[in-house]
């Protein structure tokens, strides 16, 4: 059979790959700087978070590991340039659980996140705290559930916007806890109106939380984590109150498909060992993640199960972007 050269060079160079032992290729691996994507603006827990370890996990792999922003369409266009890489560890996405929304969220994306991005590490969760003002008459989630119920259609709830892990945390809640709350979506920041009463609840970010929860100004009720946080330990878990919660947020690292697993190993078991590094997890509790190490098969289950768990929330809440 006659192949054209050019077909010719790029099968003889795929050949000479798959024979190259897994061994060297991972003893190998980098010889250049790594480029880790952030599909969210500056600033945001999940760049904070991808900009403190990329410096260590640079260290430890010998090269630098160097965080870009690509930010628009969701998260989308950072992802889908992760997807269009090529599969040889140099390009790498900082993931959430936006991602995994995001197949459903948006019908008509040119690729999928569970099929075109390979689990490389999970870093940690990153949960909500169901929060009141202090005049909301409800002290625990149990007397906030039986109000909601008592007045189904008047809690007016804040979110970050249509489609945001905070608004899908708080629709998870309507549909497992079988009560009737009224989204606000906010474009800018909606922390004044939450302080001053005007909204009544928002499932919020822990790390900027924090300050109002300890000084009173917020009542922290529950957590959307299915275990209590370190950073916010006297709040319990929603999910003591609605069987089956689990509304957290989440932050690892993917890379394309069809990425060797040698390497993936190889930046697995370094991500692991730098987010288990005590001051490491320090700052990352400060950030309001919980830092839990995960295989690439372990972390590749989560993120099959949140696609289809948010597939359903968004199904249940008839959820679409205008």
């Amino acid at each position: 059979m006659h192949y054209p050269r050019r077909s010719f060079l790029h099968l003889a160079g795929a050949a000479a790959l798959s024979a190259l032992p897994r061994a060297v290729r991972a003893e190998t691996y980098p010889t250049r700087t790594i480029q880790m994507i952030v599909d969210l603006p500056a600033g945001l827990a999940p760049d904070v978070a991808a900009r403190l370890i990329a410096p260590p996990l640079g260290q430890r792999l010998g090269q630098s590991v160097v965080v870009e922003n690509r930010p628009g369409a969701g998260g989308n266009i950072g992802a889908e340039y992760v997807v269009r890489a090529a599969p040889d560890g140099y390009t790498l996405l900082a993931a959430i659980s936006g991602n995994a929304v995001n197949a459903s969220l948006y019908p008509k994306l040119s690729f999928s996140f569970v099929r075109d991005i390979a689990p490389v590490a999970f870093i940690g969760y990153t949960p909500f705290v169901l929060a009141v003002p202090p005049s909301f008459p409800a002290k625990t989630a149990a007397e906030f559930i039986a109000y909601a119920k008592a007045n189904p259609g008047k809690i007016n709830v804040a979110t970050a916007g249509i489609g945001t892990a905070p608004h899908l945390a708080g629709e998870l809640f309507k549909m497992l806890a079988d009560i009737d709350l009224v989204q606000v979506p906010y474009r800018a920041n909606f922390m004044p109106d939450l302080l001053a009463g005007q909204v009544q609840m928002s499932f919020v970010a822990v790390a900027p939380a924090v300050g109002y929860l300890r000084s009173g100004k917020l009542r922290g009720l529950a957590v959307t984590s299915a275990k209590r946080m370190e950073a916010v330990p006297d709040i319990p878990p929603l999910g003591d109150f609605v069987p089956g919660y689990d509304g957290s947020g989440w932050l690892g690292v993917g890379a394309p498909r069809n990425t060797p697993a040698d390497i993936v190993g190889k930046l697995n078991t370094n991500i692991n060992t730098v987010i288990a590094d005590p001051t490491m997890r320090e700052r990352m509790i400060g950030l309001g993640i919980d830092p839990q190490a995960m295989t690439p098969a372990e972390f590749g289950k989560l993120i099959v199960e949140a696609t289809e768990k948010w597939a359903k929330v968004i199904k249940f809440a008839k959820i679409k972007l205008e």
